[in-house]
């Protein structure tokens, strides 16, 4: 079979020798000093420069991600640190491929899930058939329930409340509530929207697609994973993660 070639093209950028435009807006004349970090992801991504009320909502999205103590990606960063200070981009690499579908990368499957609902369809029915899909995939349901923020995770409740006073609560805001009603009278037990749940359904009220939700995620913790690194060569704490957990394995 013979290749067929096509033009290689994107649209994200062009440059020449005296110029970079991003999205066709001049990166030294339009952009630097004038557009911010969240606006700047916002158009790589949206191809546009925000609202001031997308901005606030999209921006609240990847404030709330960056920092949440030593979680597993963090602490994988600063052993892998430990191991390879040479290679300060390894660790926060190392600490990036641990957002998986239990920490961070949820708010892809709740993204998903929200998106992948029959448009229009009534949440207390629509969430009813979400919730009995995953029971009997004995899988669990995406944005919902944490192991410390048990009764609610405050930092949905922002969230929500953001995009509410920016106009961006809609269908997806509501079918996310009501799946954690539901699930929480399916299962027996409280299980409140979290912040990848509110996450996910605030990006879906953004447009964006499900399937680079999780990206949300990885721009935030690599801000936040910097921070820790930079705390681990002040004040290291792996090297006693590793002893004291090796001591105590053998003990």
């Amino acid at each position: 079979m013979t290749h067929v070639a096509k033009p290689i093209s994107s649209a994200i950028c062009r440059s020449s020798a005296d110029n970079i435009a991003v999205h066709g807006l001049d990166l030294t004349n339009e952009i630097l000093g004038k557009v911010g970090l969240g606006q700047m992801a916002f158009l790589e991504i949206y191809g546009r420069l925000p609202s001031v009320q997308e901005c606030r909502v999209f921006e609240s999205l990847i404030v709330a991600l960056v920092e949440h103590g030593l979680t597993p990606s963090v602490l994988a960063a600063r052993l892998t640190y430990l191991g390879a200070p040479e290679s300060f981009q390894g660790a926060i690499a190392a600490g990036l491929s641990g957002l998986g579908n239990t920490f961070v990368g949820s708010v892809e499957g709740a993204a998903r899930m929200l998106q992948e609902s029959a448009a229009n369809a009534e949440p207390v029915q629509a969430a009813q058939t979400i919730v009995e899909g995953f029971r009997t995939r004995k899988a669990i349901v995406p944005g919902i329930g944490h192991p410390i923020h048990k009764d609610v995770d405050p930092r949905s409740e922002r969230i929500f409340a953001i995009a509410r006073e920016e106009g961006f609560s809609g269908a997806h805001v509501r079918l996310m509530r009501q799946v954690a009603v539901q699930a929480s009278e399916t299962f027996g037990r409280h299980l409140p929207v979290n912040v990848s749940g509110a996450i996910g359904a605030v990006a879906s009220e953004l447009g964006l697609d499900w399937r680079i939700c999780r990206g949300i995620g990885v721009v935030a913790r690599s801000i936040g994973l910097v921070a820790h690194l930079f705390e681990e060569i002040r004040n290291p704490l792996a090297r006693e993660l590793w002893l004291r957990a090796d001591e105590e394995a053998q003990g």
